[in-house]
């Protein structure tokens, strides 16, 4: 089925929306703890529960938003998430005390955690099957952009000297939610199944969806992924790295830049093989690059070469994990949308959505003491969670369809029967 003007028209939208956000999340991320700790003169405490309050609030909320987006669709959610989230960017560049902080923090932290399973329903309710993968890909290139783009302007404007520079940032971050709500009240969706429109089987919800084996091998999976790469990018990777491979502050800044320069540029050209190839051979390649980009990691710092190829080393891990997140996005989230049963799309992308929090909340906290003083054991523990990934990645290919799994195949098939049915039929009339 070929997407309409409408949902194309939405679509649009939708990636301007997912640019917007992370434009505006890109302006203070990066600089939260130094404005919590230093700039508002809080502590180091303070700053280190404030990162801890995001993961919580956004732990509490998914299980609800799920059911929300459900029942009422993904646009008045991710409306009321954008409300939320501009309050609670406005409120944080206001506040002085610790418990203002942390207030503004969690309204933040619970609009920013909502907003992606909201995004990803719309992407799924305004895409087909054949074009569900390059959506998401899409989404994931503007997000590495708009948070790229949006931390190098955040990182010219703030003067670590001066609280209003630091209010402005977050007023800016504020202005951008408040300008995606516009932007998406202007969204026309097509009508997508709701919980009242399911079968009756359906509406279990969580409890049907615990009770899909694939679904949960999934969120397994998933599990690791953001464990074993996002929950060590600003963690213990780096502080092996400062600890171990004796990287500066500024190698770190463009080992990240690397990690996003490979997103930007290998997204498309890996794309038209992710969207051939099985989708659990994709996630177990990338187990296995990412396997490689520790071992390099290892070299890094337990290597003795010198400290240019030290260096080199480094960046390489980051630039390799870019690539393997390149190869999930069109491959991860569009699994997860096909599935979800119909109408319950919203579910299925909350909790994975909560999977990815519970994650990048334990992540940093195992990785990083152990990248800080115990290196070897550090790099041998990864690299068996990279080809962790591998193992899992084909252990789910065994519970998936054909349909689930390559859709590309089945879809070629179908069009090569009809083509030969129809020579069939103007041989016969011949």
């Amino acid at each position: 089925m070929n997407v309409t003007r409408a949902m194309g028209a939405a679509m649009r939208r939708i990636h301007v929306g997912n640019a917007l956000s992370a434009f505006g999340l890109g302006f203070t991320v990066p600089y939260l703890y130094v404005y919590v700790a230093q700039v508002r003169g809080l502590g180091a405490m303070t700053a280190g529960l404030v990162l801890a309050v995001f993961a919580v609030a956004a732990l509490i909320v998914l299980p609800f938003a799920g059911r929300a987006i459900v029942r009422r669709g993904p646009l008045p959610v991710l409306l009321a998430a954008l409300v939320t989230a501009a309050l609670g960017a406005l409120s944080l560049g206001l506040a002085g005390s610790a418990w203002s902080v942390l207030l503004a923090a969690s309204a933040l932290g619970a609009g920013q955690a909502v907003m992606q399973p909201a995004l990803a329903t719309m992407i799924v309710d305004c895409s087909s099957a054949d074009t569900r993968s390059r959506a998401f890909a899409m989404q994931f290139f503007l997000q590495n952009l708009g948070l790229g783009i949006g931390g190098l302007i955040g990182g010219h404007l703030v003067d670590t000297t001066r609280v209003s520079s630091f209010t402005l940032l977050f007023a800016i971050e504020a202005a951008m939610f408040l300008l995606l709500v516009a932007v998406m009240a202007t969204v026309r969706m097509p009508h997508s199944p709701r919980l009242e429109d399911a079968p009756a089987s359906a509406k279990g919800s969580w409890k049907r969806l615990l009770g899909n084996r694939a679904m949960v091998q999934l969120c397994v999976l998933g599990f690791v992924l953001f464990f074993a790469c996002y929950g060590q990018f600003e963690s213990g990777l780096s502080a092996y790295g400062v600890e171990a491979a004796g990287i500066s502050t500024s190698t770190l800044g463009t080992a990240l830049a690397a990690n996003t320069l490979m997103i930007v540029v290998a997204q498309f050209a890996v794309l038209r093989f992710v969207e051939r190839a099985r989708r659990t051979r994709v996630i177990a390649l990338v187990g296995l690059i990412w396997a490689v980009a520790w071992v390099a990691a290892g070299y890094a710092g337990l290597g003795h070469g010198s400290q240019e190829m030290a260096t080199a080393a480094f960046v390489s891990t980051y630039a390799l994990f870019g690539l393997g997140e390149a190869m999930l996005s069109p491959t991860v989230a569009p699994l997860v949308a096909d599935l979800a049963p119909e109408g319950l799309a919203g579910q299925y992308n909350s909790a994975f959505a909560l999977v990815k929090q519970l994650a990048l909340a334990v992540g940093p906290a195992v990785g990083g003491p152990l990248g800080a003083s115990l290196h070897a054991p550090y790099i041998v523990t990864f690299v068996l969670f990279s080809l962790g990934i591998t193992y899992l990645a084909l252990r789910l290919g065994r519970q998936l369809t054909a349909v689930q799994d390559q859709p590309w195949s089945v879809r070629a098939s179908r069009v090569v029967s009809r083509g030969g049915a129809a020579a069939e039929t103007v041989g016969a009339e011949a």
